[in-house]
């Protein structure tokens, strides 16, 4: 049998941060439906604030600002959970954390005073606009990055 050399730590923790555990990695399993909902709502908020924010941003700029806004914390999200590791599960948790804050602050927001907000925003009325998956979203990414937590430890 041929033997073979050991390995250095540097090769080892090459060969280690290549190869992944998937019970480990954010976004596998049921991360991975978490992933794509997060990936398609990045595509989705950044297109619509874009594209309201270049020809509609005097009608209504504080609604297309906030979606910009959401688009950024939900492509924030999507990095962290393809990046996968412990720095990565934890900026994703205070991420989910702000979004949560703000589906909540906006939706209600949105209803006490509908008057500030001359067009919707992602997080308007709790994400009504589509299908509540905003409000539900930040819940489940939270449930499901404290699950990765325990499973790692």
């Amino acid at each position: 049998m041929p033997e073979t050399a050991p390995k250095t730590t540097a090769a080892g923790a090459a060969q280690e941060s290549t190869v992944r555990d998937p019970a480990t990695r954010l976004g596998a399993g049921p991360g991975r439906l978490l992933l794509t909902l997060y990936g398609v709502f990045t595509v989705a908020a950044a297109s619509r604030s874009i594209y309201q924010l270049i020809a509609q941003y005097d009608r209504a700029p504080l609604a297309y600002l906030l979606s910009a806004g959401s688009a950024l914390v939900y492509g924030f999200i999507t990095f962290s959970l393809v990046r996968g590791g412990e720095g990565a599960r934890r900026a994703a948790i205070a991420c989910c954390a702000l979004e949560l804050l703000g589906v909540v602050g906006i939706g209600t927001w949105t209803l006490v005073d509908p008057a500030a907000f001359a067009d919707s925003t992602v997080w308007s009325y709790y994400g009504m606009d589509y299908l509540f998956i905003p409000v539900a979203l930040p819940v489940t990414g939270l449930m499901w990055l404290r699950r990765a937590r325990t499973a790692t430890a």
